[in-house]
């Protein structure tokens, strides 16, 4: 059973920084970490940034602000955002592949980031 846990949300002021972290309990070779994707209150799913074959493409709403990376020693994914506005209030998801197929998906549950003053 492959389990995605996302952390790192929470109620920051418009300007300031957040750190996801998704957190794969299997192991790295049977899964890719691929990306994150957020969904606002009526709104549908996006993409916030995603990596293919080591290309990474941003939404262009988050270039410059937000960066992914990930550490494949703690099978582990972050996403830095910074210079964050009100309008990236949503909750984020991070998204896996499987790799026997590349065509599996996984999810997290989510985690929750609003910016407010």
């Amino acid at each position: 059973q492959v389990q995605l846990v996302e952390s790192g949300g929470g109620l920051v002021q418009p300007g300031g920084s957040l750190r996801l972290s998704c957190a794969a309990s299997t192991s790295i070779f049977s899964i890719y970490l691929k990306g994150w994707y957020r969904q606002a209150p009526g709104k549908q799913r996006e993409l916030v940034a995603v990596t293919n074959g080591g290309v990474i493409d941003y939404a262009d709403s988050v270039k410059g602000r937000f960066t992914i990376s990930r550490d494949n020693t703690k099978n582990t994914m972050y996403l830095q955002m910074n210079s964050l506005k009100p309008e990236d209030t949503a909750v984020y998801y991070c998204n896996a592949l499987r790799t026997a197929d590349w065509r599996t998906n996984y999810w997290g549950q989510g985690t929750q980031v609003t910016v407010s003053s």
